[in-house]
């Protein structure tokens, strides 16, 4: 079967440049960072745009941000956090989601609604009221790790349930009903309809919020501020804002600061990316 070519016109040509210039406007300021961290503070301000070869290369910001703090424990601290977030959104969202379609009850399209609505407020807006929460719990500003590992934790898991279940529930909706009717025949309850029936046929879209969550998590610097106080218990973006902040304007150590917490995030948004787009355009090409 032949492959069906697909002609360039006018239009596409004009839509084609738009997307590489949009792209490179966003390529090119990581870009930056990158070439100019691996430069001495005073070449940066001569000769910020120029490749660093030759002369121009040096480590020394690396090595300056790793000899002052403790990075791979910021890692560490950041992975758990991050990988926690991810896990429990994603178990969280998907059993209401497959709730909130499935199942009918009173209230239920207020609920929805309330869902919906808490996408539109920031967290800004509710940053007191949680900490508050927190406190009472006793878990703020506590000497313990896990602690302050888990007010940082609730916060962002309340944060990611809404986007998450507006995901999930239209994914979950685009699927076949027959497929559970024939696992309640066959006896299986809610529970194993949920585990072996609507997980195995929605990991796109639960990969695609796990993805999302544990990003927005990790760059989640506004929370870290009020709930990682000690120094031991900071997170990498955490511990990085704290470094460029005591150098003042070394824009060579603030470039390799950027750089240590953006090129993770590069590296998986690289690896995951087919999930991330599967997810989010598979339950517009459903049914």
């Amino acid at each position: 079967m032949k492959k069906k070519l697909h002609k360039f016109s006018p239009g596409m040509c004009v839509i084609y440049a738009c997307l590489i210039l949009w792209a490179a406007t966003t390529i090119y300021p990581i870009f930056w960072i990158i070439i100019n961290a691996f430069k001495n503070k005073g070449e940066i301000l001569s000769n910020s745009f120029a490749l660093p070869l030759g002369d121009l290369f040096t480590t020394a910001n690396f090595r300056t941000a790793f000899k002052r703090v403790n990075i791979f424990g910021a890692y560490r601290n950041s992975l758990i956090i991050s990988a926690s977030v991810a896990a429990v959104v994603v178990l969280l969202a998907g059993m209401a989601a497959f709730a909130l379609v499935r199942y009918q009850f009173k209230l239920r399209g207020v609920l929805m609604s309330m869902i919906i609505a808490g996408m539109m407020f920031p967290v800004f807006s509710t940053i007191i009221p949680v900490l508050r929460m927190l406190q009472s719990w006793g878990i703020l500003n506590q000497r313990e790790l896990w602690k302050s590992m888990l007010a940082t934790i609730l916060p962002q898991v309340a944060g990611n349930l809404s986007f998450a279940i507006v995901v999930l529930t239209g994914y979950i909706k685009s699927l076949p009903l027959e497929l559970e009717e024939a696992a309640f025949l066959e006896g299986c309850n809610a529970y194993q309809i949920f585990i072996k029936v609507v997980v195995p046929l929605t990991k796109p879209s639960f990969a695609t919020v796990a993805v999302f969550s544990f990003l927005w998590s990790y760059n989640d610097l506004f929370t870290q501020m009020f709930t990682l106080r000690l120094q031991p218990h900071w997170a990498i973006t955490r511990l990085l804002k704290e470094l460029t902040a005591m150098e003042g304007t070394n824009y060579g150590l603030m470039a390799a600061s950027v750089a240590l917490v953006v090129i993770p995030v590069i590296i998986v948004y690289i690896f995951l990316q087919k999930y991330i787009i599967k997810g989010m355009t598979a339950g517009a090409l459903k049914g």
